[in-house]
């Protein structure tokens, strides 16, 4: 799992096993078979001040780490439910993160009114 490199920012605890382990201990937290515990914590988290291109191409990079990751689903989810603030964790920038959430709590608000009223539940990402 990636740290942040400012020592003070805090980072969340992670949470208990929600996605299937795919084989691997079922004791082992998710974090300790993360590609990304063997790659620079920079990749992941942008320096201050960072030019947009220089941040563009630096997310690519941490993208690419996370798309041969084998955790990269719980990885997400961590991210989600925290949620973190800040860097690249399970493919997601934190602003792509913003617009999941959002998705998400659109798609609660239908499902409770479809449920209040009867009505069939619309599909929302």
């Amino acid at each position: 799992m990636p740290q942040p490199p400012h020592s003070s920012l805090q980072v969340a605890a992670v949470p208990a096993q929600r996605v299937p382990t795919r084989g691997r201990d079922q004791d082992a937290p998710w974090h300790t078979e993360a590609v990304c515990r063997r790659d620079e914590a920079g990749l992941f988290f942008a320096p201050s001040k960072e030019p947009t291109a220089a941040r563009l191409s630096r997310e690519e990079a941490a993208k690419r780490v996370c798309a041969r990751c084998p955790v990269m689903v719980e990885c997400r989810e961590h991210a989600l439910l925290q949620p973190e603030p800040y860097g690249v964790w399970g493919g997601l920038t934190a602003a792509e993160r913003r617009v999941v959430l959002a998705r998400r709590r659109r798609r609660d608000v239908e499902l409770q009114k479809a449920a209040r009223t009867g009505g069939p539940i619309a599909a929302a990402g």
